[in-house]
């Protein structure tokens, strides 16, 4: 059942710790307990290993999927002053200074993704980096409601990491019930089946088939240096997964489409939002899913699913 929430002055939280005011007119929000692995150059999934937790990683937080902590391995994720429809963060390095240098992966240098906590609202964009080390892009938070913003990058020399830190927009929210778990997805006229069933701890590939009026895809463009881009968030924490498709553009064995499959590990059992990324036509979409990791009935047979209310919300935005 749907609540409406009006949210206001808890909003104040985030300024009170940063001194900023930033977003959608003025957003604040509560820094939210963090971790974060990241991804890797060669395709291996943003967030978490797909194959074992973080080894690399010392201390108590060592083998956490990515996205929890807003502070890990000396970096910090710090939101800062901006103009009204802007979003500015800044990466502080162990030395207290903004880092300046990052490796490009997957073709970009900072990859960053915001999703509302009930899993409304997702949206996936690449700020531009400023020479004092300012990261600014168009605020991708939408409508009223708390919202998870991650922070996906590799500092030079450096691991890779995923950190995360709450934001409120405030206003009248109407939150929204995960939808149903469903192996088919459709948005603007794309269906997207999803075919495997992952349990907890255990490498499992996922296979994603689009198709287009009934005809499959086989004429996918390149995006973010693959043809397609996967996120997954448990439902609860918004732990953070983000992987990548087995194979790359123009390796001689990877077609462009229709399916596009990916090497995953869920770290325990639960709900988790898919969020599947492609490009056909020049235009970016996104297909999402709900699975439930480690339960009975984890992902329906295509052949007696119905299409998920929550795919392709109106929204999403992609740069």
């Amino acid at each position: 059942m749907n609540t409406a929430t009006k949210l206001s002055g808890f909003a104040l939280g985030l300024a009170a710790v940063f001194g900023a005011a930033y977003g959608v007119g003025q957003v604040t929000g509560p820094v939210a307990p963090v971790v974060a692995d990241g991804h890797d150059a060669d395709g291996a999934p943003h967030g978490t290993d797909t194959a074992a937790p973080d080894a690399a990683a010392d201390g108590p937080d060592a083998g956490l999927p990515g996205g929890l902590l807003v502070s890990d391995r000396g970096y910090t994720l710090v939101p800062v002053g901006a103009a009204p429809g802007e979003f500015a963060f800044r990466i502080s390095g162990p030395d207290g200074q903004p880092v300046t240098r990052y490796d490009v992966v997957h073709d970009k240098p900072m990859h960053l993704i915001v999703a509302r906590r009930d899993l409304a609202g997702f949206r996936h964009v690449h700020p531009e980096l400023a020479a004092d080390g300012t990261w600014r892009v168009a605020s991708p938070l939408g409508g009223p409601g708390v919202w998870r913003a991650f922070a996906d990058f590799t500092p030079t020399g450096a691991e890779p990491l995923t950190l995360g830190v709450d934001l409120t927009v405030p206003g009248e929210l109407t939150e929204r019930p995960l939808p149903a778990p469903a192996s088919r997805a459709t948005v603007d006229g794309y269906t997207v089946d999803l075919a495997g069933t992952p349990q907890p701890g255990r490498s499992t590939t996922l296979t994603l088939t689009v198709s287009r009026d009934g005809v499959p895809v086989t004429d996918l463009d390149p995006y973010l240096g693959a043809y397609g881009h996967l996120v997954a968030l448990r439902q609860g924490d918004l732990a953070y997964l983000h992987v990548h498709p087995e194979g790359v553009p123009g390796d001689g064995r990877t077609e462009p489409g229709p399916q596009v499959s990916f090497a995953t590990e869920f770290p325990s059992v639960g709900a988790y939002r898919l969020y599947l990324d492609f490009q056909h036509g020049g235009v970016v979409r996104t297909a999402e899913f709900t699975v439930h990791v480690g339960e009975p009935g984890d992902l329906p047979r295509p052949d007696g699913a119905t299409p998920d209310d929550g795919h392709g919300t109106p929204g999403h935005e992609h740069d």
